[in-house]
């Protein structure tokens, strides 16, 4: 027979949308669920606005609240971990194509009525090309056409960002740099708005203690979660040693990703943690050992490249393909679902020299 710990991880998508997704998580335990969530929201990059240039502002709001408002408003950043370097990888000294984005407002009131300033003023342009430093490489031809545009900018019926008002006279002509970060940086980074799960609807495990005055039934209504599961009977004991294993997850972006690549994303990059965890507690004799290993293991025709088994083999490690989110198998009753094929989530190159901008 086989036990809780037996069976695999299973996802169960309940609901996709645009920016949001609903599933529910089976047959893991509380701290891998956790660990999701905040993977979600602070460790998968996005690129957003780092450093505003004010040349003209005669609005009645001041330089750093429109910096402020401009940084946090999202940027589509799709494929961000093929399509733009960190500025600590890149070899260039004051920002290039491959590691930021350009853009530009400049917007004056000329008639008597108030005017809104919205992002849908922001223009990408192309980043100064540096002639001192040429650098060779291909994230920009893997951007898409509207990346880092601000989100809903060329999407009709989405409304933008709005960043002040002015009235006739005034005036607001800026420069902005974007660039790719993490949420453990700044929270503009963060390609969730919201990422929450629910588990224990009927809470047998009492790790809530309800406050009510008369009903606690009545005070306390159930959400739409525990119809997934069996209500608990009134002379049911207490099991101390029951734990949770199914979370219902609700994840909703703010559009600079969608919500199939958070999650994705998310997995590939936790799975990346552990396996640098794992990695990193191996003691040297064991690190000579598979190094050892995959030089006896490497194909034929690889046989001339020094750096088969080191480095590049680490990177296997990491490697979402195994990772078993790629493909759920089918959960109560419901058919299997496939989010298609892992992605690399933010390796960094730290043997490259960086350029010492603060990010």
């Amino acid at each position: 027979m086989q036990t809780q710990e037996d069976l695999e991880p299973t996802v169960r998508i309940r609901e996709l949308k645009k920016d949001r997704v609903n599933f529910v998580l089976e047959n893991v335990d509380l701290a891998f669920a956790n660990s999701l969530r905040r993977v979600m929201m602070a460790d998968i990059p996005t690129v957003a606005i780092d450093m505003v240039e004010i040349e003209i502002n005669t609005t009645v709001l001041p330089d750093e609240f429109i910096a402020h408002r401009l940084g946090m408003v999202p940027l589509a950043s799709s494929n961000c971990d093929e399509a733009i370097r960190y500025t600590r990888d890149c070899t260039c000294l004051a920002g290039c194509s491959f590691c930021s984005m350009l853009l530009v407002m400049h917007v004056a009131c000329s008639d008597d009525n108030t005017m809104d300033v919205t992002s849908d003023h922001l223009d990408v342009y192309p980043f100064p090309e540096d002639l001192d430093n040429p650098d060779l490489g291909d994230e920009v031809s893997k951007r898409g056409e509207f990346f880092g545009h601000p989100v809903g900018k060329n999407e009709p019926g989405v409304a933008p960002v709005l960043i002040c008002k002015i009235r006739k006279g005034q005036e607001l002509k800026i420069r902005c740099v974007a660039k790719k970060g993490i949420a453990k940086e700044h929270a503009k980074w963060s390609p969730c708005s919201a990422v929450s799960f629910e588990y224990d609807p009927y809470n047998k495990l009492r790790h809530t203690t309800y406050w009510y005055e008369t009903d606690i039934r009545a005070e306390w209504p159930l959400g739409d979660n525990a119809q997934e599961e069996e209500p608990p009977r009134e002379d049911e004991p207490f099991d101390f040693n029951a734990k949770p294993n199914k979370f219902y997850f609700e994840v909703e972006t703010d559009g600079s990703l969608g919500p199939q690549e958070v999650v994705m994303k998310g997995l590939a990059e936790l799975q990346t943690k552990l396996a640098n965890l794992i990695l990193g507690l191996k003691t040297q004799p064991e690190l000579d050992q598979l190094a050892s290993e995959a030089q006896e293991n490497r194909p034929a025709h690889q046989g001339g490249d020094p750096n088969y088994g080191g480095e590049k083999s680490n990177a296997n490690w990491g490697n979402p393909g195994n990772s078993w989110g790629n493909s759920s198998p089918a959960g109560n009753g419901a058919e299997s679902s496939s989010w298609g094929a892992g992605t690399n989530a933010g390796w960094s190159s730290p043997g490259r020299r960086t350029n010492g901008w603060n990010v």
